[in-house]
């Protein structure tokens, strides 16, 4: 027994042996917290990694909201959106528009309600895509900037910036209308069509085929340029406005509009309002060439276009330039803000429809990430 047990405490002395170094150069700890990180970190991965059937049912739920947003705020505000576009190509030498409420009792007059909602289908079915294409792409892009922002700074806590989503919304702006540009150029003239038209567009295919015969592909991208160049400040500051009065409001809580984390939908659409009105003030003579270039060369364009027949060449430009050049020596600088007061008007209630719509879309559909993210 004396000897077995001396032979047990051999034993365990030469395990102590063995196992003493290991513990005295903290190596089973080294391990230990190997392991718990290795633990902690597959634990993130698989929260943060979403299935691919997840991911592609979030995507197209937001792209749905998006193409809500934009069908609700245009379809409310179209007698105002149809206004601005006749008042921006009206010819000079025979004006039958003078302003917003003599302007709409004109179509009310000569048109009926009706008059109020030409073009709005196809405006519809343009804004539907190119507004769930924008939202998308403002979260697609302000992500990967905040990604590259924090990788270069190597601050892992940086946060947006105004200019960070200025450059977000201008790239989500500049996607979405190219994308759809063709569509908007044959709504502009099926906008500005009116019963003494000499030739009627039937429709927006109808509309897009008549251009592509009689003028070409290109025709479906006149004013393109001023519109990229246009939609930067536009969307641009929509969102940076939108987003940066919404981290203030947080923040600040003036007057006690905001409650805990979230605002209610008066003041988003407060902060909607005041990000439409920056954008549309600051872009507007873009909007207005924009107009002018699509009208350019229209075989037997709309009356309100040639002036009842007083202007019976097709009005030409040659370009963006041209278009700015002609259009202040003809009618003065006054004629690039022609429209501003109707779209104005439109404007405040149509891009605060269309970020609270988004917004409350996103919510009813349980879709996690939101713009504000």
């Amino acid at each position: 027994m004396v000897y077995h047990k001396t032979e047990t405490s051999a034993l365990q002395n030469k395990d102590d042996s063995v196992f003493r170094p290991l513990y005295s150069d903290g190596k089973e700890a080294a391990a230990v917290n190997t392991l718990v990180n290795l633990a902690e970190e597959a634990k993130l991965t698989n929260a943060e990694v979403k299935a691919p059937g997840q991911t592609i049912l979030s995507v197209c739920k937001s792209l749905i909201a998006g193409g809500v947003a934009g069908g609700v705020s245009r379809s409310a505000v179209a007698p105002l959106e149809r206004l601005k576009i006749l008042l921006q190509v009206q010819n000079p030498l025979n004006p039958k528009y003078n302003g917003m409420v003599q302007g709409l009792h004109h179509i009310w007059r000569t048109e009926g309600i009706r008059g109020f909602f030409k073009g709005n289908g196809t405006n519809c079915a343009r804004i539907v895509p190119n507004s769930a294409v924008k939202f998308y792409s403002y979260e697609q892009a302000s992500s990967a900037i905040l990604w590259l922002y924090r990788r270069q700074t190597g601050n892992e806590n940086a946060e947006h910036t105004p200019v960070s989503r200025l450059a977000a919304g201008a790239c989500a702006g500049i996607i979405a209308m190219s994308a759809t540009y063709p569509m908007d150029m044959v709504r502009g003239r099926l906008t500005v069509q009116t019963e003494n038209s000499p030739n009627h567009y039937r429709g927006m295919f109808h509309a897009m085929a008549t251009v592509l015969r009689e003028e070409g592909l290109k025709a479906l991208y006149k004013g393109w340029l001023p519109s990229v160049i246009g939609v930067i400040p536009y969307v641009g500051l929509n969102f940076a406005v939108y987003e940066t009065l919404k981290d203030w409001v947080m923040k600040n809580k003036p007057l006690g509009l905001a409650e805990d984390s979230e605002l209610n939908v008066v003041t988003k659409l407060a902060c909607g309002a005041a990000a439409g009105t920056v954008g549309q003030t600051v872009a507007y003579p873009l909007d207005v060439v924009r107009r002018r270039m699509q009208m350019s060369g229209w075989k037997d364009a709309a009356s309100v276009v040639t002036g009842d027949g007083r202007s019976k060449a097709p009005v030409h430009y040659s370009g963006m330039v041209d278009t700015f050049r002609q259009t202040v020596r003809n009618e003065g600088i006054g004629a690039l803000y022609k429209g501003l007061v109707p779209n104005s008007v439109k404007v405040v209630p149509s891009i605060a429809l269309a970020f609270v719509t988004y917004e409350v879309t996103k919510d009813l559909m349980g879709v996690e990430f939101k713009i504000s993210d």
